[in-house]
């Protein structure tokens, strides 16, 4: 717990974080408080030649005219010459177009004509002028009528931000997940970059990484193998793809029509979006599935509105035939697999991970079994779970990389894969071998006072007899660190980040938006939450019919996957759901009194609380209850009842308000316009007493 008298909790409206981040850019930009020097280093060599720790774009020159292919792109030196190569221009302090990377010190705001190879004439502008004129857009008045920041406040920050050279940082994380957020990320994170902070003290810093022994390491190749076949295609989610390379754009045009809008959002400049997977599947959209195997995965408990969207839709074998789930749980969404092989636990399993952040020096955890996994063995005595399954499944097809030839280290000597440990102990033999010094050798404490002796039969089986001891010291220290120190050095902190930060971003911008057909800006701007067709949300569900918006926070006592836990109900059992006294006197309503909240996907009951620690207009719920399975729901197996605990139903969830986007062709829930992640902050919301 910290106490901090000089602390002062500002509250923002949720879905509005850019509205407060560009208004602050903008008092920036207006009264040249940002880091001048440092913002007109135009590369790498400018970099090193100045003793930063890091560079940004914000001097490149952007086409700023809608031209194709050109629109939003930096000049390069091909664009000016035939034999140009592909890199970027700047001017220089003289006001000479050059080659950035030769270049010291380039002019931070320009906007000029310029004559192409082609004989064409364009505007280019320097990617600091292209933010300049986004933020722009809007008065600081304005910015705070959409923020519900004052305007004073707003300046305050910006100032108190810029007062202290480079020693001020501002992060983003989960409550950026709104219909605007990948812009309301980016513009918060464009602060750090005007004062030139990264890799400093005092700053924000690149993580120090991990030690990956999923590699071709010093001690085996956990990387490759015979026969390996990479992943190619079209991503069912449809990102990393650009909508205009699609075959529905193409046959759009051949028929003479416009391409836009595209049957669902695309995304090209983006990965990883679960939330479009399994509506993607069950729509056929771009093309159907014939299975899906999901692992500790529960989209229908942790995406807003999907099982009301994509349920009954999944318990339809037309749309998807087999869907085998892994999970150590019946959760929401395995409850209605086909298949469910268990899984086990993390107490049960082996493992590895690494800080997602705020760790400067490079470390890895490595997880072991510390209890017997309760699962079933299987007939070679493993214990059943999503390793074993996968290894079985593979042998059983046949499949390169599995089985007792499977393994090849540096001297191509082979090992067999056929249980779990055969890989795990193996990665963390490539753990305890890399870099210059291998890790020590555990001794007999070490291993007797760790309780690492219980899987010492195992490493010794699996491993050659140098690996051994360096290999129990690993799992004696649960994992591998580097010296906490290694992460700092006089003039860095951190990895180096060695790209240059992006004021402007030309992929961002080669891009349209495939419902809307309108460009992606190539730097932060102020977009309201908006759903798939550019709608604002507000002008769908007007604030007049839904004066209040959702968000979640994580509990700190509860997860989503902690709800099994009977003690954790001791100390909490429900979760909090809390509004501002303000709005509890408006809407005549108690401490304590029960209320039924309503959205357009939904409405459940629930206690309120009224707290100051809510901004006016605001829900906030604490998130990890409410769960409809977990063993919240009775079930039989072959007739027998299996125990439950009503308790974990217990609380609610804000993902039973989400809804699908009315605007969408292929129904889904509401996302991000751009980036596709799941909306869970600023729901349009109602209340009312029971």
């Amino acid at each position: 717990v910290l106490a901090d008298p000089r602390g002062r909790w500002q509250p923002v409206m949720p879905g509005s974080d850019s509205a407060l981040a560009m208004g602050m850019i903008r008092w920036i930009m207006d009264n040249e408080r940002y880091n001048a020097d440092y913002l007109a280093i135009p590369g790498v060599q400018a970099m090193q030649q100045a003793g930063e720790q890091s560079w940004t774009n914000a001097t490149h020159l952007v086409i700023a005219d809608e031209l194709p292919t050109l629109a939003g792109q930096h000049l390069t030196l091909r664009h000016l010459t035939p034999d140009g190569e592909e890199t970027p221009v700047v001017l220089n302090t003289d006001g000479e177009l050059v080659d950035a990377s030769t270049c010291r010190q380039a002019r931070l705001f320009v906007t000029q004509y310029v004559t192409l190879a082609d004989g064409q004439r364009v505007t280019v502008k320097s990617g600091l002028q292209r933010l300049k004129e986004a933020a722009e857009k809007l008065s600081l008045a304005q910015y705070s009528e959409q923020c519900g920041v004052p305007e004073a406040q707003i300046i305050a920050l910006a100032e108190t931000f810029t007062s202290h050279g480079r020693k001020a940082a501002v992060i983003s994380h989960g409550g950026m997940m709104a219909g605007n957020g990948f812009y309301n990320a980016w513009s918060v994170m464009m602060l750090n970059a005007l004062i030139g902070n990264l890799s400093l003290s005092g700053g924000v810093f690149v993580g120090g990484g991990k030690f990956n022994g999923v590699s071709d390491g010093p001690r085996y190749n956990m990387n490759s193998f015979a026969g390996k076949v990479k992943p190619s295609g079209l991503s069912i989610a449809r990102s990393k793809t650009a909508y205009e390379a699609s075959e529905e754009y193409r046959d759009k045009i051949a028929r003479g029509q416009s391409p836009y809008p595209a049957k669902a959002p695309w995304y090209p400049f983006v990965a990883g979006q679960l939330t479009e997977l399994l509506t993607s599947a069950l729509e056929g959209y771009p093309y159907p599935l014939k299975a899906w195997i999901s692992n500790m995965s529960n989209p229908f408990y942790g995406v807003p509105g999907l099982r009301a969207v994509a349920e009954e839709k999944l318990k339809d074998p037309r749309r998807l035939p087999l869907f085998i789930a892994i999970d150590a749980f019946m959760n929401e969404t395995t409850a209605l697999a086909d298949y469910i092989v268990p899984d086990t636990h993390n107490f049960e399993s082996w493992g590895f991970t690494a800080p997602w952040g705020g760790v400067a020096s490079k470390a890895t955890t490595a997880r072991w079994p510390v209890v017997a996994p309760a699962t079933h063995r299987t007939a070679d005595g493993q214990p059943v779970s999503m390793e074993a399954f996968c290894i079985a499944v593979a042998k059983r097809l046949h499949l390169p990389g599995f089985g007792d030839r499977a393994i090849t280290d540096p001297q191509g000597n082979t090992f067999p894969l056929n249980r779990a440990e055969d890989f795990y102990l193996r990665v963390a033999a490539n753990i305890a071998f890399m870099g210059k010094t291998p890790v020590a050798l555990a001794n007999q404490e070490d291993i007797s006072l760790t309780g690492v002796s219980r899987i010492l039969p195992a490493i010794q089986h699996t491993l050659k007899a140098d690996e051994v001891g360096r290999v129990a010291f690993i799992y004696s220290r649960g994992g591998r660190f580097a010296p906490e120190d290694s992460g700092y050095t006089e003039q860095r902190l951190g990895n180096a980040w060695k790209k240059p930060l992006q004021i402007w971003n030309a992929d961002v911008a080669a891009h349209r938006h495939a419902i809307t057909g309108e460009r992606f800006s190539g730097c932060p701007v102020w977009y309201p939450a908006r759903l798939s067709d550019g709608r604002a949300i507000d002008d769908q569900f007007p604030i007049g019919q839904w004066p209040l918006k959702l968000i979640s926070f994580k509990s700190n006592t509860m997860s989503s996957s902690t709800a099994v836990i009977p003690r954790l109900h001791h100390v909490k059992p429900a979760n909090l759901v809390a509004l501002n006294p303000q709005d509890g006197e408006r809407y005549g309503l108690q401490h304590g009194d029960r209320v039924r909240i309503i959205t357009p996907g939904g409405q459940v009951v629930a206690q309120i609380s009224l707290l100051n620690g809510v901004m006016p207009g605001v829900i906030a719920i604490e998130h990890g209850y409410g769960h409809r399975e977990m063993g919240a729901t009775q079930h039989s197996l072959d007739g027998v009842p299996m125990p439950y605990d009503p308790q974990i139903r217990a609380g609610i969830n804000l993902n039973d308000l989400g809804f699908a986007d009315p605007t969408r062709t292929i129904t889904n829930t509401w996302l991000d316009w751009v980036s596709g992640a799941a909306v869970r902050q600023g729901l349009p919301a109602k209340i009312e007493r029971i």
